[in-house]
């Protein structure tokens, strides 16, 4: 082995990118499998309720028609979660929830024969409104099941109350986020095949190893007898990590024809209802601080929904003990169960929206204490982990702070609302800080395969959702074998391969990375003391599994940045334009500067979208989704997004992994929402505290105003 070039650091272009222009990269739907079936799921037509009766005559008549799957011929499953446990019974826990599926010749017979499906209910009352059932309800409330048990659901730190009753400076306000739809480019698509070696799925997922085990457990199979196939996936976001009722029904399905293959891809209105959202919320923030600006207590407290299918809990509060110094501090994290859809993962779930909070009720703190939005968090930075006491494994949000005011010309800016108009626009600047922890996900092992011919072989079934994951990946394989990136033939995406945590929570290259240097660590030493250092004829070949992190409960670890946004507001329509946001961040080691960029460009475009445009809006009535397709469901489109720049300061963290890297999938989105409402408040001297911000909300545009 050479010393060579480190890899990463590199702006490489994406090795898949060729054959993704050129259409030869296949997605799920597009493997090519021989004289597929397809299928069409039945969906309830009550929100709550019980089947009293199916007639499937008429869909099975059909010319084409394969078979129709319902509760009462579909087979017995070995899983309690709910989400998997698709026609297990004739119970319907929300609207749009699978109650049957056709298998014909065509898609569009199936379609057509599942619309001829006749389902009778016995409707009972639902409840789908968050708003409705806070107030005067909290014995409906309760504390939800830990996510990570590195995180709590809730702190307690010191005398909230009494630090706050003494305050000379409070704020206290409740801040909401809206129910948001997962809308990837590629919908939930599978392919399911059962042969005599068992099942085999091409499908759009976030972690096949996951996948693999969730359906052998649900089909009562060895997860060897499960492959699963996902080479390329077009945008996942969340909404993939989980298995979901829509591959089950698919492997249901194939067993019904066995040894045809079935294709199922869900459209995009159904994907509203079956893979998952990140919930709203309602989150209630005290600050108490000296007439100096330094805090002597925060209290965030949330409540959101989940379903009674299956708890998720979004953990809004998660980053809040993370973020500021002051002696006495509360975080307290609620759920309702409602007749609802279950929801799931999304884009740095808890801090995304939970910073929106905290960082509107900061910029309204500095507001009261006469202070600068950055001198009063520079005043709070605490010297240790607030919460758990140790000291952070580095911390550099103050850096991206000033560096962020620096780029952004912040210096110049008149902190008196409603001071800047030009041609009719009422122009605002805001800034918010982000925070993001760094995790390695347990599960990951890494083949190395080293050949006589200088070539080495590294397989692992971790899974490229879009993010460029294939190229940095291999980056970290030539470094971690010093050698020339082009040296290294990396495979993933294939349960055949060894097994890997699923691509989310910015933890994928800290997982899988750490795997593959350990396993190329141990390559070294068997050369070293078997082989003489040379390769074998026959090659050598060494696996791995992710080492655990010795410094783990000796550091804290986070990224931390920070986001700036420029607001337009016209004074006469309320129109809201963001024509400038920036972000620095602190995130470690960048493997591929270009990817990154793209990281984080993104997830900050998604904040704006989540500032002033997405929000599902349920029908209290029928308990759906009314705007459910992007016709209704606004997200930020080109016309919507100016000059967005990504910025990253030099952080060398020995802590956190081999690479030094920690992760920039989901940091990018969060503060940019709360960067853009204060922005919007320095515009109009309009306080809004409720996502998404429209121009109803700014209507008539007057100083003071609150909602």
């Amino acid at each position: 082995m050479s010393t060579t070039t480190p890899a990463i650091g590199q702006a490489l272009d994406r090795f898949d990118g060729p054959e993704k222009v050129r259409g030869l990269a296949p997605y799920a739907f597009e493997h090519p499998v021989e004289h597929p079936a397809y299928l069409f799921p039945v969906l309830s037509t009550v929100a709550v309720g019980r089947i009293t009766g199916i007639d499937c005559s008429q869909a099975s008549a059909q010319p084409g028609v394969l078979g129709v799957l319902t509760h009462q011929n579909a087979p017995r499953l070995g899983t309690d979660d709910g989400e998997l446990r698709v026609l297990q019974s004739d119970e319907v826990a929300f609207r749009n929830q699978i109650v049957g599926a056709v298998i014909a010749e065509t898609s569009e017979i199936a379609r057509h024969a599942a619309s001829l499906v006749r389902v009778d209910y016995e409707k009972r009352p639902h409840n789908v409104d968050l708003q409705a059932e806070v107030p005067g309800h909290r014995e409906k409330l309760r504390v939800p099941n830990e996510v990570l048990p590195l995180f709590p659901m809730d702190t307690a730190d010191g005398d909230v109350d009494g630090a706050l009753a003494s305050a000379d400076v409070r704020v206290d306000h409740v801040y909401s986020t809206q129910w948001i739809s997962h809308n990837s480019l590629e919908p939930h698509t599978t392919i399911a095949c059962w042969t005599d070696e068992g099942l085999t799925l091409h499908l759009s997922t976030q972690g096949v190893t996951g996948i693999q085990g969730a359906v052998a457990g649900a089909f009562r199979l060895d997860p060897s007898r499960v492959r699963v196939i996902s080479p390329h996936v077009g945008g996942a976001f969340g909404s993939k990590v989980l298995p979901r009722a829509d591959v089950v029904l698919a492997a249901m399905a194939a067993r019904l024809v066995s040894g045809r293959p079935v294709k199922f891809v869900l459209t995009r209105q159904q994907t509203f209802s079956l893979t998952g959202y990140r919930p709203p919320t309602i989150q209630r923030v005290r600050l108490g601080a000296g007439r100096d600006g330094r805090l002597v207590a925060i209290d965030h407290r949330s409540i959101e929904q989940t379903s009674k299918v299956k708890e998720f809990a979004e953990h809004s509060t998660r980053g809040t003990p993370s973020m500021y110094a002051a002696p006495n501090r509360l975080t307290q994290q609620w759920v309702a169960e409602l007749d609802v859809p279950t929801p799931t993962i999304m884009r740095a779930p808890g801090e995304a929206s939970g910073m929106f909070a905290l960082e509107s009720a900061m910029d309204e703190l500095a507001i009261a204490c006469g202070l600068d939005p950055i001198e009063l968090r520079i005043r709070n930075e605490p010297d240790k982990h607030p919460h758990f006491g140790l000291p952070y494994s580095s911390r550099n949000l103050v850096t991206c702070l000033r560096e962020g005011a620096r780029r952004f010309g912040w210096e110049q800016r008149d902190p008196t609302p409603r001071a800047r108009r030009e041609g009719g626009w009422l122009v605002g600047t805001g800034v918010a800080a982000a925070t993001y922890p760094v995790l390695r996900l347990p599960g990951s092992k890494a083949t190395i395969r080293a050949g006589a011919d200088g070539r080495y072989l590294v397989l692992i079934a971790a899974v490229d959702i879009g993010t460029g994951t294939r190229t940095a990946l291999t980056q970290v394989a030539a470094d971690a074998l010093q050698v020339d990136v082009e040296q290294i033939d990396l495979r993933l995406g294939d349960t055949a391969y060894p097994p890997a945590a699923e691509e989310g929570a910015s933890a994928g290259i800290t997982s899988w990375g750490a795997a593959i240097y350990a396993a190329a660590d141990q390559l070294r030493q068997r050369l070293s003391t078997e082989h003489g250092g040379t390769v074998p004829a026959d090659g050598l070949e060494v696996t791995a599994d992710t080492p655990e992190n010795p410094y783990l409960k000796q550091f804290a670890m986070h990224s931390f940045g920070a986001q700036f946004a420029e607001v337009r507001v016209h004074e006469d329509t309320g129109e809201i334009r963001v024509p400038r946001q920036l972000g620095v961040f602190a995130c470690g080691r960048i493997v591929n500067p270009k990817t990154a960029r793209s990281q984080l460009i993104g997830g900050m475009t998604w904040g704006l979208s989540m500032a002033l445009h997405e929000q599902s809006v349920p029908d209290l009535r029928f308990g759906h989704v009314i705007n459910h397709d992007l016709a209704q469901y606004h997200i930020s489109s080109n016309a919507d997004v100016g000059a967005v720049e990504a910025h990253w300061i030099e952080e060398d963290d020995p802590y956190v992994n081999p690479m030094r890297t920690k992760g920039v999938g989901e940091i990018g989105i969060v503060g940019a929402a709360a960067a853009i409402a204060n922005a919007v408040y320095h515009a109009t001297g309009v306080r809004i505290r409720e996502l998404p911000i429209t121009l109803d909300k700014l209507l008539p545009v007057e100083e003071g105003s609150q909602r």
